[in-house]
């Protein structure tokens, strides 16, 4: 799995944002940035496109959310309850990041507390299917499918999709995504100063051409909660501009300190 994406240190990419919950149902449209290992930023379009509604950003250590349309700049740490004040689903941003990137974040273990089996579907096709005992009691499941062309090759050969991840803590499951619909995707291109004022910026990472899902679904059963983004388009590598992960409040903004506890 790491071997497939080694070549990606980050995703940007363009897509329509589905949540419903207690709340409701939202529908918009965010473009983001994910960039190992837990660089986030959500820059969400308010409608009618009338700019930017929401801009999130977490570097690791800082998080911040500006709320345009209310004039509210929320920053604190970047904890996992903070970025869900956005996401609706408690994924942590590290866990986001590499699921954006195609990968699945595995819990820390021991190695006998891992295994791997193959199953099979009755009329052909299958997956790996990774079983992990973690800390308090904690558990995941990984499933994994080779590439098309990579079915009638030795396993050490093989490229893998993650299709779904699932992560629970004794019966009760924390998330689970469904990733799909994966196609190859391709490193961006160096930014280029429209000014030529300063110098091009060039992609973070090598080339690389591997496949990314177009379509991530993060499910909370417990909570009903559902996200799903649907990429329109995504690149590798992005280049990446001084202080895309911090932020700073507009003038006029109302700020508040965000400061929460991980559940």
């Amino acid at each position: 799995m790491r071997a497939t994406q080694s070549c990606s240190r980050g995703v940007r990419a363009d897509a329509k944002i589905d949540y419903f919950g207690d709340e409701g149902r939202v529908r918009t449209s965010a473009l983001f940035f994910a960039v190992r290992p837990e660089n986030l930023r959500f820059d969400v379009l308010a409608p009618s496109n009338l700019g930017m509604a929401l801009i999130l950003t977490s570097d690791g250590e800082r998080f911040a959310l500006a709320d345009k349309l209310n004039g509210v700049f929320l920053h604190g740490p970047a904890r996992t309850c903070n970025v869900e004040r956005f996401t609706q689903v408690p994924v942590p941003p590290h866990a986001l990041v590499t699921l954006m990137g195609g990968e699945a974040p595995v819990l820390v273990h021991q190695p006998q507390q891992a295994s791997i089996e193959w199953d099979g579907a009755f009329l052909g096709g299958g997956a790996y299917e990774i079983s992990i005992r973690s800390k308090h009691e904690a558990s995941q499941t990984i499933r994994l499918e080779p590439y098309d062309e990579d079915w009638e090759k030795p396993w050490s050969e093989q490229r893998l999709r993650v299709v779904e991840v699932r992560v629970q803590q004794r019966d009760y499951v924390l998330y689970e995504a469904i990733l799909k619909d994966y196609e190859p995707a391709h490193t961006a291109k160096p930014f280029v100063d429209p000014d030529g004022l300063g110098s091009d910026i060039p992609p973070s990472g090598p080339a690389c051409d591997a496949q990314l899902p177009r379509s991530v679904r993060i499910e909370v059963p417990e909570q009903d909660k559902d996200l799903t983004m649907r990429i329109k388009s995504i690149e590798h590598n992005p280049p990446l501009l001084e202080g895309t992960f911090i932020q700073t409040p507009s003038g006029g903004m109302k700020v508040q300190s965000s400061y929460c506890e991980d559940r």
